[in-house]
């Protein structure tokens, strides 16, 4: 299915219901993208997003369903415990797995999305917590497609955070302009219309907006990015140099090259920017897990075996990105000499173009969701947990070194043992392939390995590199293999001009490429065989046929142009050689005899000179020519005139090769005699250096000995200084492990409030990431009810005076913020201290002591009885209004006095009571309803029931009394009055002369009987009681009296 316009992928997570409706209710219906929904959703509850999301959007909301196309203006939702992917135009939908660790399933999805629709993904980071999404969206962006981010207007910023952390979003708005910008891109001549493929099989639009191809305005871009960063992107594949320049113009609301090329002459910036986006590649961990199997099993294994202890282990990691890759080879190696028990030296060397990218892999701080190909047991081994994610440990960091290095132009390092070069070579053209490969095959040791990615191969260099595993690209450095390894940079600005002029310049040409074809054909078959040699007479070109001229010698392999030369060859070519170099001008000797197959053949022979260039190197064109041959077969005797013919012939021929060998002799003599001439002036001036260097011998002892005393004194310096980095180290691993320790938000500011150092408690609470680090502590948003900490930083640091206030948190949570000014060793102010107590416990625990003090104080006050608390001499320390009312007495007069001298007298002698309590302060013990009287001069004698008990208190040295006194003055005059009624009842009930008894008025049975009851009905008292009177034969008619007695007792008179 083609696909012909954008999708949109939104994720986000907590608060993202808010963030999706702001998003959607500020579109249009018609923007001509798709949009999916990706949410963080409870896998065992139905989701009602798309019911929610759908009453702000007029687009159709649907939930995905596996196989589903993918529409324009229409709105996705992702279904719960799900995760989503595509292919062919529709959605894949997944199961959600049960992995270790937290899902990621927007990763998953934007990932999908920037393999799938390339240039037309669009990724959109909404409010959420943690960091899901910041990979994909940075997989978006290197496809070419466009991400967003919202701003500090979500509810939970930590993924938009992240994101920007990351370095993948091109804009930072709020939903609603997030809504704009969709709008105005849909509407981009390089999004809105239907494509086209052009010569390049690169995505053009039909209609309006030129997309970027090899032109004049390439060339321009390509010469100001090599002028703004010195690398040029002439010869990297043009598809991916043009999706980045289209992506750049869509940013920048540009729908023409020429006018992009405006806008970068005018703002540098936009160059730099262009730059780091064609520099963007996605990267992780342990990719292609099979392939680190393969190095573990075959490839380090070799390296390792028989290597001395000393001999370092060296590898190279061009185009290493931001490095994980590296550590995962450095990973996977020291694994494997972990099992095979050897230790030797590891040195990695890791190279990229971008500065960015080398920054980032040499701090080796990656986001907690990079790290979810890495196992647990590697996690614990390998990394350490930080503030932004987690770290490479510094035992790996060690032996990676990170430097800024261009592969198509600087050198290669040398002897290494492995070079991994993956998915680097697809983003160039052939021609600079062909530069680079021999430049690895240069830097490999023997046997060395060379690993390629997974799209790369080596087919044009079979004599380099054998195959080791086809399959994971990896390959061995063939032995002997010899290639051309070009090591200085040539521009390839020039070529790609005369490549690539104009349309009407390639018409001019046509008929010259045909004049230069027929021109090759003719003289490859009438041309004369020859070489070209270089001033060293190596042969390095053959022209034509050869070998009736030149053979290999035997033994070692050569191409020297005189070891090859046949037999007869040797001295003339020697001879023509010499002379041409000499005169620096073409050289010709005829009726050479060359023996060749038992027989005869006369040539003539040609050395013409050639220079490259000016300056440059001087070769020899040497060229044969066969002009008669004498056969070898048997001929007819010869006449004696024959033979006298052939005998003169034979002299003559033989006083040619004797004149040309007397003239090679003395060519030889005269180069002799030229060179004893130079040696003899180059002795002189060895003499005159000899001397030189004595002098500088004796300079340099001298200098040797002030080196020696400095190197002594550098080295108590370096002592010095090694034990000081030993001490700073142990103060900053004290310094760390107690910042991660205490549970307490401690924040270090700079003099102008700038964020030093956090600890990990604080980010929730001030809403810090990483990234904030050097950002003025006045411009976050925390959550705190306290919006002027900036103000009260500087205050602190001007006044150099500490603040302590009290904060609530918007969860409700009071904390103590502590500020004081950050003071060096030598007494200067360098910044501020925050640090934030969680006093909630103990807030809520004064309230609710206030509460229970005062529901305590109000039923003191309430109750009746006399309440007073006295201390261990028996004074008076507080009491109740009930005691005042009771003794007659106001606090003031009372509090502090001896209980036993206040209201009435106690009586003769020491009062029971007092002795009691003395009794209970030496052994702890209570008193219990100890009632006593006491005369009160105004109030008479009263009754008094007490019980006390000893209280220790916090705070306290001694135990204090609590006293209840309680006035049972008239319930006692009360039970004697009833005892005596009592008594007076009982007289009546047992000497009346009237017959008396008692009914239960529920059950009516006989409760008590007086003694003329008894008498008169001849029973005893216990033969009645418990009986119904009705069951007694007393009755003529029982139930006539049970009757009358229920009666009775319904009226209850």
């Amino acid at each position: 299915m083609e696909k012909t316009f954008p999708v949109v992928g939104v994720g986000a997570s907590a608060g993202g219901v808010e963030a999706f409706t702001q998003l959607l209710s500020s579109l249009p219906a018609d923007t001509g993208m798709a949009f999916v929904l990706i949410q963080h959703l409870d896998p065992t509850h139905a989701s009602m997003l798309p019911e929610i999301v759908a009453r702000s959007t007029q687009m159709q909301v649907l939930e995905v369903k596996s196989g589903m196309p993918v529409q324009p203006n229409h709105v996705y939702v992702i279904p719960p415990n799900t995760k989503i992917g595509l292919s062919d135009g529709g959605f894949r939908l997944l199961p959600r797995p049960k992995t270790r660790g937290r899902e990621l399933p927007i990763d998953y999805f934007f990932e999908s999305l920037a393999e799938t629709y390339k240039m037309r993904a669009i990724g959109v980071i909404l409010s959420g917590t943690l960091s899901d999404g910041a990979l994909g969206l940075k997989a978006i962006k290197s496809e070419g497609g466009i991400t967003f981010a919202q701003d500090e207007t979500a509810r939970f910023p930590d993924m938009p955070r992240a994101a920007v952390a990351a370095g993948s979003v091109d804009s930072i708005l709020p939903p609603e302009g997030i809504a704009r910008e969709l709008e105005r891109i849909g509407r981009h001549p390089f999004v809105v219309r239907a494509f086209i493929k052009n010569d390049d099989g690169v995505a053009a639009p039909a209609k309006k907006g030129r997309a970027p191809s090899k032109t004049d305005e390439l060339q321009s871009i390509f010469q100001l990015l090599r002028s703004a960063t010195g690398v040029d992107f002439s010869r990297y594949r043009p598809t991916t140099i043009r999706r980045r320049i289209s992506r750049r113009m869509v940013l920048n609301r540009v729908e023409e090259l020429d006018d992009y090329l405006r806008m970068l002459k005018s703002k540098p910036a936009e160059v730099h920017r262009l730059y780091e986006d064609i520099l963007i590649t996605v990267t992780g961990f342990f990719r292609d897990p099979e392939m680190y199997q393969v190095l573990e099993a075959t490839v380090f294994p070799t390296l390792v075996r028989n290597r001395p202890a000393d001999a370092p282990i060296r590898i190279w990691v061009p185009g290493c990105s931001t490095g994980e890759e590296v550590y995962s080879i450095a990973i996977s190696l020291f694994e494997s000499m972990g099992e095979t028990g050897m230790n030797p030296p590891v040195q990695i060397f890791a190279t990229d173009i971008s500065e960015t990218a080398i920054e980032k892999a040499r701090s080796g701080i990656y986001l907690e969701n990079a790290l979810v190909e890495i196992s647990p047991k590697r996690l614990r081994r390998f990394f350490t947990r930080t503030d932004g994610g987690y770290q490479i440990s510094k035992s790996i960091r060690d032996v990676c070194i990170f430097a800024r290095q261009n592969v198509a132009v600087d050198p290669p390092f040398s002897n290494l043992d492995l070079i991994s070069c993956r998915n680097l070579l697809i983003y160039l053209e052939p021609g600079l392939q062909k530069r680079i490969v021999p430049l690895f095959h240069y830097a490999l040791k023997p046997q060395g390995y060379l690993m390629l990615g997974s799209s790369e191969t080596l087919t044009t260099f079979p004599d380099l590199f054998s195959p080791v595993d086809r399959q994971h690209r990896i390959f061995v450095k063939r032995p002997g293999a010899r290639p051309f390894i070009d090591f200085g940079h040539r521009s390839p600005m020039k070529e790609e001009a005369r490549e690539d002029a104009g349309p009407g310049h390639q018409h001019r040409h046509t008929g010259l490429d045909l004049q230069r074809e027929a021109d090759r054909m003719v003289l490859n078959r009438y041309a004369p065989a020859g070489v070209i040699v270089n001033d060293a007479l190596d042969i390095v070109q053959f022209r034509g046929k050869t070998s009736p001229f030149l053979e290999s010698a035997s033994g070692t392999p050569s191409l020297n142009l005189l070891k090859m030369a046949r037999e007869g060859l040797l001295v003339e070519l020697r001879s023509a050689v010499v002379k041409a170099r000499k005169t620096g001008s073409r050289v010709r000797k005829e009726g050479i005899p060359v023996r060749q197959n038992g027989g005869v053949q006369e040539i003539s022979l040609d050395v013409v000179p050639l220079r490259e260039g000016h300056q440059g190197a001087t070769y020899y064109l040497v060229l044969f020519e066969e002009t008669h041959r004498k056969s070898g077969r048997r001929e007819a005797r010869p006449t004696p005139r024959a033979l006298r013919i052939r005998d003169d012939q034979a002299i003559v021929k033989l006083e040619q090769e004797l004149a040309v060998t007397k003239e090679y002799l003395q060519s030889i003599i005269e180069e002799h005699e030229a060179a004893n001439e130079e040696l003899k002036s180059a002795n002189e001036e060895i003499l005159s250096s000899n001397e030189e260097l004595q002098s500088t011998n004796e300079e340099l002892e001298t200098a040797k000995e002030e080196l020696q005393s400095t190197n002594e004194e550098l080295q108590t310096v370096n002592e010095e200084l090694h034990g000081r980095n030993l001490e700073l180290k142990q103060l900053n691993n004290d310094l760390v492990n107690l910042l991660a320790g205490i549970n307490m938000a401690v924040v270090m500011v700079g003099l102008q409030g700038q964020i030093r150092r956090y600890t990990s408690v604080a980010e929730k609470l001030l809403n810090i990431i990483p990234t904030d680090i050097g950002r003025p502590i006045g411009d976050l948003k925390p959550n705190l009810d306290a919006p002027d900490i900036g103000e009260f930083v500087n205050r602190v640091i001007a006044t150099v005076t500490p603040m302590e206030r009290e904060v609530q948190s918007k969860e409700g949570n009071w904390y103590s913020m502590r500020i004081r000014p950050y003071r060096t060793l030598d007494n200067r102010i360098d910044g501020a201290v925050l640090a934030f107590m969680d006093i909630d416990p103990l807030k809520r625990t004064i309230e609710q002591a206030s509460r229970s003090r005062a529901y305590a104080e109000a039923l003191v006050e309430t109750v009746r009885e006399s309440l007073v608390v006295l201390d261990e001499n028996l004074r008076v320390r507080t009491a109740n209004r009930a005691f005042y009312q009771t003794f007659q007495a106001s606090p003031i007069n009372t509090e502090g006095q001896f209980l036993f001298d206040l209201g009435g007298e106690w009586g003769e002698g020491p009062p029971p009571l007092k002795i009691l309590l003395e009794e209970a302060v030496e052994k702890r013990e209570s008193v219990r309803d100890f009632e006593f009287d006491i005369d009160f001069a105004h109030l008479g004698r009263k009754t008094l029931v007490a019980n006390a008990r000893p209280v220790k208190l916090a705070g306290e040295p001694a135990s204090l009394i609590l006293l209840a006194l309680e006035d049972i003055t008239e319930r006692k005059i009360a039970v004697e009055e009833l005892e005596a009624s009592e008594a007076q009842y009982r007289r009546l009930f047992e000497t009346a002369r009237e017959g008396i008894w008692i009914l239960d008025a529920r059950s009516g049975k006989i409760l008590e009987a007086n003694p003329f009851v008894t008498e008169l009905l001849g029973f005893e008292e216990s033969e009645l009681v418990g009986k119904h009177p009705w069951q007694l034969p007393i009755y003529p008619e029982p139930r006539a009296a049970e009757r009358r007695f229920h009666a009775l007792r319904d009226v209850t008179f």
